[in-house]
């Protein structure tokens, strides 16, 4: 059973005086919170086509416990925090939740969906402080998006972006994953989606993380391949790059949207990630593909104080390794699936 953060429990949130820094100079500043493992969709990328085994509800997070965990993490140096599954808006009265973490005073609040109900949900989730949303959508062919989700759901993720764009929740960042011999000749249409809409299009290397139908290095299409593709047709000019994993475009001719890559495989930004994962059921993870975590579930629930828990925190940062290893002989996947982890 869920035990709710009582109403005596500690709650001193002081400046931090100390940045969370790990063992190789990275400071973490973004937060990912994942709010459900559950999906409506089964990419063949991320899970089983038959799905999971969802968490039971007493072991995953509440609105009070994700709350408290955040205002820890953000009294530490957390500035920007991002919601995730699973899929976050299968998790009931999610607005309410946006209401509390945007009361937090965030430079960033956004979300990642796949868009399926986002055009019931947007108009709520942006009078509650949500400031942006990205969406997952690998291809504009609805028998594709059939074929890669399982599911039919085309329609509803466009009219979802447009609900979202007209709530205000700009700008829309449509993620694409690109499997090479599956979607990587709609890469143009994607551009011309961006320059028609006004939404940044990213395209997204595909990375081993335990999908259905595996993973080879095959199926990777290398960023600066994607780059050259759409370079043969419209000149781009780089946008300056903070700490965020993608490399940005603006179109010279002026064009609304962007288009950016996530080079994750072939040209790992490991070295400026400032990321921190907390899954649905409490534990923190310093990397996607960490092999290890640390279980703040079960001290918040057994009355850990404020310090103690930014002690823990603290830990499993110090500790973070030095990057993924994608493509070395070293590299294991993680054991969790990404829907268990969070996007």
């Amino acid at each position: 059973m869920t035990v709710p953060m009582a109403a005596s429990s500690p709650r001193s949130w002081p400046v931090a005086q100390d940045p969370l820094v790990d063992g190789y100079g990275r400071v973490a500043k973004d937060l990912r919170i994942s709010v459900t493992d559950r999906c409506d969709l089964r990419c063949t990328y991320c899970m089983p086509a038959e799905g999971l085994d969802w968490m039971p509800a007493d072991q995953q997070l509440s609105f009070d416990e994700i709350e408290r965990l955040t205002r820890c993490l953000v009294s530490l140096g957390i500035r920007s925090v991002r919601l995730t599954g699973g899929e976050p808006l299968m998790r009931a009265h999610l607005d309410e939740l946006v209401a509390r973490l945007a009361a937090l005073g965030l430079d960033d609040l956004s979300l990642t969906t796949n868009g399926t109900t986002l055009a019931r949900h947007a108009p709520r989730l942006a009078d509650a402080g949500l400031d942006r949303v990205n969406v997952s959508l690998d291809s504009l062919l609805a028998h594709r998006v059939t074929a890669m989700t399982r599911r039919d759901s085309l329609e509803r993720v466009l009219q979802g972006i447009e609900v979202a764009q007209r709530s205000g929740l700009a700008p829309v960042k449509v993620n694409c994953v690109v499997v090479a011999g599956s979607n990587d000749d709609e890469i143009l249409d994607f551009v011309d989606f961006a320059r028609r809409t006004g939404c940044d299009v990213r395209f997204i290397e595909n990375m081993p993380l335990g999908g259905g139908d595996g993973w080879t290095p095959s199926a990777v299409v290398p960023a600066a391949e994607v780059l050259a593709r759409i370079e043969g047709h419209h000149e781009l000019v780089a946008v300056q790059r903070g700490a965020e994993p993608a490399s940005s475009y603006r179109f010279a001719d002026g064009a609304p949207g962007r288009i950016g890559v996530i080079a994750s495989v072939t040209e790992p930004f490991c070295t400026t990630c400032d990321r921190l994962r907390l899954t649905s059921d409490g534990q923190l993870r310093t990397c996607l593909f960490a092999h290890s975590e640390t279980d703040l579930r079960g001290p918040l629930r057994q009355g850990a104080s404020d310090d103690e828990l930014a002690a823990l925190v603290r830990a499993a940062v110090a500790g973070k390794g030095p990057g993924h290893a994608i493509g070395q002989p070293q590299f294991e996947q993680p054991v969790r699936l990404m829907s268990r982890i969070g996007g």
